[in-house]
């Protein structure tokens, strides 16, 4: 199986839900949780880059201080986020997964399916028990 990282944090079900569909795939992750870890300026540029996103494709904006630091003003150059997200790692939406089949936003959670080149079984299920939808 080729190596998967998931830059993760563990208080997100999206999140959480996608560690456990890589593993119930076969895969042992590299787990990083961006929040301790956090983040530099290198590794975001080049994330976004091989995502194809921008940093204000990669904010999150709900329960996080981006709106109370002015982030949400469409203004905002990349650069600016960029810093705001290396300042307070919260930040950036998460999950975000890389294997070499690409690097991938997977929110819903299904879509790390695309990543994979193994599949979990068919019954698996997402920790609010619902059925993964490929």
């Amino acid at each position: 199986m080729f190596p998967v990282v998931i830059h993760h944090n563990p208080n997100c079900g999206t999140s959480r839900n996608v560690v456990a569909i890589v593993r119930a795939a076969g895969y042992s992750p590299d787990v990083i949780e961006y929040l301790e870890t956090g983040w530099t300026r290198p590794q975001l540029l080049g994330l976004f880059a091989a995502a194809g996103m921008t940093a204000r494709d990669a904010l999150r904006t709900s329960k996080s201080p981006a709106e109370e630091l002015g982030l949400l003003d469409p203004a905002i150059s990349d650069n600016a986020l960029i810093d705001a997200m290396i300042a307070h790692p919260i930040l950036v939406n998460r999950p975000i997964v890389c294997t070499p089949k690409g690097v991938r936003l997977c929110r819903p959670s299904e879509k790390v399916l695309d990543l994979l080149e193994a599949l979990p079984p068919e019954d698996f299920r997402k920790e609010d028990g619902n059925a993964l939808v490929p």
